[in-house]
C-alpha cells in the first residue's frame, strides 16, 4: 500500500483519518508558534557546506555553477543567520535529507520543524516545549494520555530530567567521564561486550551517542529531558557553565524515539571555529557524520549572534507517537520506495 497510497486512502477510512490528523497537528503547532511571535520563514534546501547537524549529507551536482551541493541535514546555520539579521523568533518546517540507514524510526527523506528564539536559554526552551506538547494533545487528541502501542504514556505533570551520563553509568555501567579519549572508551564498551558496527573510525562523541541508541534508548518510556550531552556530539551548543566537557543541550525522548533535539546555541566565534576544526578533523579521519568547516556561518556568528535556544522536532515521528504508528512510512504519504522492476 506503500506503493499505490492513492488505493491504500480509497479503500482505507483509517488511512485518510490519519492524514487528516498529521494536517491538524501541523496545523496546532504553526499556530501555537505564530500566536507567541514566531515568524516562518523559509531556508536553503540546496546548500555549499553540509551543516545544521551531524550526520551524513547527500551529495549532489549543480551543472551551471559546476559545483558539489548538499541536500540540507537540517535548516539550523541558515536559522540561526536570520537571528543574528535582526528576526527575534523564527521558526521553519523543513525538507530535510540524512543518506543513513533506514528502520522504522529513520527514514533519508522527512520533516524536520526547527525554531529559534533570541535571549532564550536551554531551560526556557524546555518549559516551552512542555506547553506546547501539551497544548498540541489537547488540541487534537483532547488530552495529555496517550495510547500507543497498547500502552499508555502520561504527559501529565513535570517531565523527567535525566543527564546523558547517568543513564549510560545506570545502563552500562560505563562512566563516560573516566574514558575522556575514543581508545579508552572502546576499549571500556568492548570490556561490557557491547558490539557496534565501525566503532574503530568512530570518534569520542559518536562512540557515546551510538552506545546511548544501542543500549539506553530503546528501553526509555517518557517523555524525559535527556540533558548535558558531551561537546563532540554538540559542535552547535553553547558549553555549560558547571562542566565544561558537556553542553546546556536537551533531548526529549518518547517511546525510545528523540522527538526533539535542543540546546542554547554557541554564539561565541571563537569556540565555535575550534569545535568545527575538530569536526573537520574528525571527518578527515573517517568519521562520515562529523561536520564540515562553515566560514559563512562564522562570519555571521562574528558579526554578533544574540544569546539563543532553538530545537528541530521530527514532525514525522511526533505524528507516529499521536497516530498510534511504529512505523514512519505510515504517516507519510509517498515514502521513497525501491523500484519493484
Amino acid at each position: 500500500l506503500y506503493r499505490q497510497r492513492y488505493l491504500d486512502l480509497v479503500m482505507n477510512e483509517q488511512t485518510m483519518e490519519r492524514f487528516l490528523k498529521r494536517t491538524r497537528i501541523i496545523k496546532t503547532m504553526r499556530e501555537y508558534l505564530d500566536s507567541q511571535g514566531f515568524v516562518e520563514v523559509e531556508t536553503p534546501v540546496l546548500q555549499t557546506t553540509p551543516s545544521g547537524a551531524i550526520a551524513n549529507p547527500f551529495v549532489t551536482h549543480h551543472q551551471a555553477l559546476d559545483l558539489p551541493l548538499y541536500l540540507r541535514i537540517a535548516p539550523e546555520t541558515y536559522l540561526k543567520r536570520c537571528i543574528a539579521g535582526g528576526f527575534d523568533r523564527v521558526y521553519e518546517l523543513a525538507r530535510s535529507f540524512r543518506n543513513e540507514g533506514m528502520d522504522p524510526s529513520h527514514l533519508q527523506d522527512f520533516t524536520l520543524l526547527e525554531y529559534y528564539a533570541a535571549y532564550w536559554n536551554y531551560r526556557d526552551n524546555m518549559r516551552f516545549t512542555e506547553r506546547l506538547i501539551k497544548h498540541v494533545l489537547r488540541e487534537v487528541n483532547g488530552g495529555l494520555a496517550l495510547s500507543y502501542g497498547g500502552k499508555t504514556i502520561d504527559f501529565e505533570g513535570d517531565w523527567e530530567v535525566v543527564s546523558l551520563r547517568d543513564i549510560l553509568l545506570r545502563d552500562t555501567g560505563i562512566d563516560i567521564d573516566e574514558h575522556p579519549d575514543a581508545g579508552s572508551l572502546r576499549k571500556a564498551i568492548a570490556g561490557k561486550g557491547v558490539e557496534m558496527q565501525e566503532m574503530e573510525a568512530m570518534g569520542h562523541g559518536t562512540l557515546i551517542d551510538n552506545l546511548y541508541k544501542k543500549v539506553s534508548r530503546p528501553g526509555l518510556t517518557g517523555p524525559l529531558f535527556l540533558i548535558h550531552h558531551p561537546i563532540e556530539l554538540s559542535p552547535l551548543a553553547r558549553r555549560s557553565d558547571h562542566d565544561s566537557r558537556v553542553t546546556d543541550r536537551f533531548q526529549l525522548v518518547v517511546n525510545g524515539w528523540e522527538i526533539v533535539n535542543a540546546y542554547s546555541e554557541l554564539v561565541d566565534p571563537l569556540d565555535q571555529r575550534g569545535r568545527l576544526e575538530e569536526q573537520a578533523r574528525l571527518r578527515r579521519a573517517g568519521d562520515r557524520e562529523a561536520m564540515a568547516m562553515d566560514e559563512d556561518f562564522l562570519t555571521a556568528m562574528e558579526h554578533g549572534m544574540p544569546p539563543m535556544s532553538g530545537w528541530g522536532m521530527g514532525v514525522d515521528r511526533f505524528i507516529c507517537l499521536l497516530t498510534d504508528q511504529e512505523n514512519l512510512r505510515d504517516v507519510i504519504l509517498f515514502p521513497l520506495m525501491k523500484p519493484a522492476e
